[in-house]
């Protein structure tokens, strides 16, 4: 771990705040020996962090289960292990909101009421929306006031209580299904496949800082992107490249893209 690496690491001023507050907290913990950790991050924010503490020993990356998207960087002294992160102590908690089945509010509308709540970005993990029911992960020290204070997301009432970690309900993500060949595996081909929209204007995307892969940003339209990574475009969506099949006759590549709805 070398905290010169901040200045290497960091695009935007706003990044070396950023990591500059990682720092500090993870290295709070590692000098007392006591569990710590950030707010929860953004997929390019934990590559960020990624890069910073590289492979420092007892540093996790936790978002109350298993894929979860956004998370915390946990640092774990000796005498815990992972097992610490899903008991009562762990650092996140989930919150149950319930609602009448006949309600469909969205992802947009809870976290909308959330942040319109006072709560910041930050203080707020994956939210995850089923039928008459959303649980989302918060920080430990949020948790508290939102258990009283939070009683409806737009116009739809809502009964909140904690439940254990390993009882959340993740809904599979809703994708369509893209099969398409293409003359590469470029980053602006598989754009333009998976939003359907011209390569052009895929160029224009990513050019223009849009697009990300796996989370860390790119603005070079020939990366060449791998099997099972997550693209991000910022104002279309997202999508996976799950699958490359090989070469077809006529020496394009046949690929299987998800576009998550």
């Amino acid at each position: 771990m070398d905290r010169s690496n901040i200045e290497k690491i960091a695009r935007e001023p706003e990044d070396k705040l950023l990591l500059a507050k990682l720092w500090d907290k993870i290295g709070a913990g590692m000098r007392k020996s006591i569990p710590s950790g950030t707010p929860f991050l953004s997929p390019r924010e934990q590559e960020m962090a990624k890069f910073l503490f590289g492979e420092a020993e007892g540093i996790f990356y936790f978002g109350g289960y298993e894929g979860a998207e956004r998370k915390m960087v946990v640092y774990l002294p000796e005498y815990l292990d992972e097992t610490y992160l899903m008991d009562e102590d762990s650092p996140i908690v989930c919150l149950r909101a319930s609602f009448y089945q006949g309600d469909t509010p969205s992802h947009r509308d809870f976290l909308g009421a959330l942040m319109g709540s006072g709560i910041s970005r930050e203080s707020i993990g994956d939210i995850c929306v089923s039928k008459g029911s959303c649980d989302f992960f918060v920080t430990t020290q949020i948790a508290p006031y939102i258990l009283q204070n939070f009683t409806g997301a737009g116009r739809v009432k809502l009964h909140l209580e904690q439940i254990p970690l390993c009882e959340a309900s993740i809904p599979e993500p809703e994708t369509k299904e893209i099969r398409d060949t293409l003359a590469s595996l470029r980053l602006d081909s598989v754009i333009s496949s998976g939003f359907r929209i011209g390569r052009s204007l895929a160029v224009q995307h990513i050019h223009a800082g849009r697009a990300a892969i796996d989370g860390l940003p790119c603005e070079k339209p020939d990366k060449a992107v791998e099997e099972g990574a997550k693209i991000s475009v910022r104002g279309l969506g997202k999508i996976r490249l799950t699958a490359i099949n090989g070469e077809t006759k006529k020496k394009r590549i046949s690929v299987v893209i998800h576009r998550y709805v």
